[in-house]
């Protein structure tokens, strides 16, 4: 074989010969075995299918049958397992409705707390508005007393006054009867210088004419003296007059003055009122100020914003409506300042309207913001608030449409315990009368008079200027007030400018009266004393003219005294009437003081007034939050009473619910549902019963079904993951079986190479895994190699030497443990023999772990002696045929 193996096996079978050597042959032969096997197992598998269809349509119609009947089983358990859940259905609604039970127990005994702050709260508010009224109250007191002190001063001045008249109209008496006397006195003067003028007549005859003329000039000077002392009188007269005239224009003008002022201010007040009217043609907001549309619109763009927590309501006149256009008045006064206001939940809230008022009403007074907390629904005022059967209370009046509103004006005004009442008088009688309504603080009547039980406001406001329905009406109300104040105005200063001119006309002729006085008083002066001297003139006179002259001069010195009388009545007179005015400017004034007094007492009163209104808010509020505490903890005891019960309903339902399930069954079905549902499953429990076969029969189909559709099921499965597990391993064998094929050629080549390299051969082998081919090429020496696939030129040594070593080649990459080699060495010469056994030896004692069997028919004497080789030596055989024949049956 050694001799011819080489050049005489084609290269097919010698890749056959080295698959087999490598069992790469039986590998791929497996692999074959197992596609094979893989496709009938894919050819079964659809067989099976088919008969699963089959079977599952069996198995199903099976499975109805069988489950007509298992459904009254399992809706018997079904029954069970709902009436254990039913037991603890209601268990679990007794804890519901438990818990929250407790937890408003809880909560309402921790906001007890709040109640309590709250009343003490109040009841300290009432306590200090107590006493700030009794502080009000001794004020009042106290310039009451002051009055009191200051009237009786105040009568003694008057009486004074009086008295101070009386001698004046007495002292005026008495000039008066002068004045009568001197004129009396003048006529009799008047007949004796008639008479002494006839005397003197007859007399100047024989004196001559310088006595006449002496004569003549004193009658003159006496009628010039008794003129002008005539006209100083009424000179003082006409001065009197003037002064007393200037004093009491003055007077008039600066009371034409004070009310021209306050005309002036109900003028303005009246046209900002018009401008207010007409602007809220368009706008009823405009009513409550020009910028309120401006505010609302930037509270509304806050809101949106996000920065305001509730949106505060405002202006309350703007988000009230009167059902009785009649009493816009009363409620306009009652509300006052609140009809402008703002109400806000919280001080935060606040604090941003604040800000927004800042920007929107600057340099105008800003509208009130009151904080209280928002409620959705109006405060329960049945147990405070009056009720009358035939006048409303101002709640009742309006239509309030935000609850926040409502419970914002019953808090800071009352409005539950005010009553309307239309007639001033009637409003007395109801609430001056023996039994004021109860719960009522006081009553305003359609005019805005407020009526206490004990006193009477009358209003300082004469329309509405907010609440009113008829915008036009007012407006064209305001138009006539304004022009009839126009013309009263004018009126006023017509009267103011004649008042004027009247004082500089009377000052006027006060001067010319003091300046013609003065002169007169000087030319009676010196006329006096001409006279004097002209009388001091002797001059022989007659027996009968003596005693008509003696009788003149006593007129005269009558007239001299009279005058001197009259002068000092005047005199007199004139310092009665400045003690007169004295007295009178010091009645005024203690009487302007005791009115200022009066005044202050008035506004203090108003005090009074409103600390009286503000402790009864306070008690209001104190009985308020007296009343919910009491409530709130006569809630508290219904509540636990309450909870009480429902516990022991519980621990009897908890007791109930174990003797049906001693384990607690959770659901999340309502008792209500599954008592309902356990209804409907008993009738249906009783229908089955009715329509049910024969059970047996039913059951043994099914389960024979059951277990054959499982069975195939369960092959189909096996053998489907089976189909995809063997796909899967022969894909990855396959991969490893083409490496370790490449690898396997790889190291044959390599150890040929070797094997040839320690004869000095060369040599190639190619492998065509693809073709199935081995080609092997071996040069002696060191040749050409493109003479390598000759092989015929190869000796039968050479030959044997290249078997030899492609054997060696193949046992190296073999993993058999014995290895056996027959006659390898027949047509070998010396030389090669001798290396081919050197090196099979060395192959043999680097694997120790193998065991190595030559077959020869040449003495091995020559090998070295070693512990690993063992030399069996075989008998010579016979020649003859037996022997022959033997001998082949040994070999096989």
């Amino acid at each position: 074989m050694s001799k011819y193996f080489l050049h005489s096996k084609g290269e097919g079978d010698k890749y056959k010969f080295f698959m087999k050597a490598t069992q790469l042959e039986q590998m791929r032969e497996d692999f074959i075995y197992i596609k094979t096997t893989k496709h009938l197992t894919e050819d079964k598998v659809e067989q099976h299918s088919e008969c699963l269809k089959d079977l599952k349509r069996k198995y199903l119609e099976k499975e109805d049958r069988y489950r007509s009947l298992a459904s009254l089983d399992e809706m018997h358990t079904k029954l069970e397992e709902l009436q254990k859940q039913m037991a603890w259905a209601l268990v679990t609604e007794m804890e519901k409705e438990l818990e929250p039970m407790k937890e408003k127990l809880q909560a309402d005994r921790h906001s007890t707390e709040k109640y309590d702050e709250k009343v003490n709260e109040w009841k300290n508010k009432v306590e200090d508005a107590e006493k700030k009224y009794k502080q009000i109250q001794e004020q009042l007191e106290g310039i009451t007393q002051q009055v009191q002190e200051l009237q009786p001063k105040c009568a003694e001045l008057k009486a004074e006054a009086q008295k101070c008249n009386t001698r004046l109209k007495s002292s005026e008496v008495t000039v008066h009867r002068c004045k009568v006397n001197l004129r009396d006195l003048e006529k009799d003067k008047i007949q004796l210088l008639s008479r002494i003028k006839d005397l003197k007549l007859s007399i100047s005859q024989k004196t001559g004419a310088e006595s006449k003329a002496r004569a003549e000039r004193i009658e003159q000077i006496q009628a010039e003296l008794e003129n002008l002392n005539h006209q100083i009188s009424t000179l003082g007269q006409q001065i009197d007059q003037y002064q007393h005239a200037i004093c009491r224009t003055k007077e008039e003008q600066g009371k034409m003055r004070r009310e021209q002022e306050g005309l002036q201010k109900s003028i303005e007040v009246n046209k900002r009122n018009l401008q207010t009217m007409e602007s809220s043609r368009s706008n009823r907001l405009r009513r409550f100020g020009e910028q309120m549309p401006a505010l609302l619109n930037a509270i509304q763009d806050t809101h949106r914003k996000g920065l305001f927590k509730h949106r505060p309501r405002g202006p309350l006149g703007f988000l009230i409506s009167l059902k009785d256009p009649e009493l816009a008045l009363a409620v306009e006064v009652c509300l006052k300042g609140q009809l402008l206001a703002f109400t806000c939940d919280n001080y935060e809230d606040e604090k941003v309207l604040q800000g927004l008022m800042a920007k929107v009403l600057q340099g105008g007074r800003r509208p009130a913001i009151i904080t209280s907390n928002f409620l959705q629904q109006v405060h329960d005022t049945r147990k405070r608030a009056v009720n009358h059967p035939n006048y409303p209370s101002v709640l009742q009046a309006l239509e309030i449409e935000d609850p926040v509103v409502a419970n914002c004006l019953i808090d800071q005004k009352g409005i539950e315990s005010i009553l309307l009442i239309k007639n001033r008088t009637e409003a007395r009688r109801v609430m001056q009368g023996k039994s004021p309504p109860p719960n009522c603080i006081h009553a305003f009547s359609k005019d805005g008079d407020q009526i206490f039980t004990n006193r009477n406001y009358a209003a300082e406001q004469t329309r509405a200027n907010y609440l009113s329905g008829d915008v036009e009406e007012e407006i064209r109300h305001l138009q006539r007030e304004l022009e009839n104040q126009k013309a009263h105005a004018m009126l006023f200063q017509q009267q103011m400018r004649k008042l004027d001119e009247d004082i500089r006309q009377n000052e006027g002729l006060l001067r010319r009266a003091h300046v013609e006085q003065k002169t007169t008083k000087e030319k009676a002066t010196n006329l006096q004393l001409e006279l004097t001297d002209l009388q001091n003139v002797e001059e022989p006179q007659s027996e009968d003219l003596r005693p008509l002259e003696e009788d003149l001069q006593e007129i005269i010195a009558k007239i001299t005294s009279k005058h001197a009388e009259c002068d000092e009545a005047r005199a007199q007179m004139a310092e009665l009437k400045a003690s007169y005015e004295t007295a009178e400017q010091e009645y005024k004034q203690h009487k302007e003081r005791i009115n200022t007094i009066a005044e202050e007492a008035d506004s203090v009163k108003e005090d009074l007034s409103k600390t009286d209104q503000e402790v009864i808010k306070c008690k209001h509020h104190k009985r308020h939050y007296d009343e919910k505490r009491s409530a709130h903890l006569r809630s508290i005891q219904t509540l636990e009473a309450n909870l009480k019960s429902k516990e022991k309903e519980y621990e009897t339902s908890v007791a109930k619910a174990k003797e049906i399930c001693l384990e607690r069954v959770e659901s999340r079905r309502s008792a209500k549902s599954l008592d309902s549902e356990i209804s409907r499953l008993k009738v249906k429990i009783t229908s089955q019963k009715e329509q049910q076969g024969d059970r047996e029969e039913i059951v043994k189909q099914y389960h024979e079904a059951l277990e054959s559709y499982k069975n195939m099921t369960q092959q189909m499965k096996n053998l489907n993951s089976f189909i995809k597990s063997l796909d899967s391993v022969m894909n990855h064998r396959l991969q490893a079986y083409a490496e370790l094929r490449r690898f396997l050629s790889a190291r044959c080549k390599y150890y040929f190479d070797s094997m040839l390299a320690q004869r000095g051969y060369s040599g190639s082998m190619t492998f065509d895994h693809k073709n199935e081919t081995l080609s092997i090429s071996v040069q002696p020496g060191q040749g050409n190699k493109a003479d390598l696939s000759d092989m015929r030129s190869l000796s039968g040594g050479e030959r044997s030497f290249s078997t030899v070593c492609f054997v060696l080649s193949l046992w190296a990459i073999t993993e058999a443990p014995f290895r056996c080699l027959d006659e390898f060495d027949v047509y070998m010469d010396m030389v090669n023999r001798r290396i081919s056994m050197d090196m099979m030896l060395k192959v043999a004692a680097s694997q120790r772990y193998r065991q190595f069997i030559f077959l020869t028919p040449q003495n091995m004497s020559s090998l070295p002696e070693s512990s690993i080789i063992r030399i069996l030596r075989l008998k010579d055989p016979d020649r003859g045929q037996r022997n022959s024949q033997r001998s082949q049956d040994e070999d096989q």
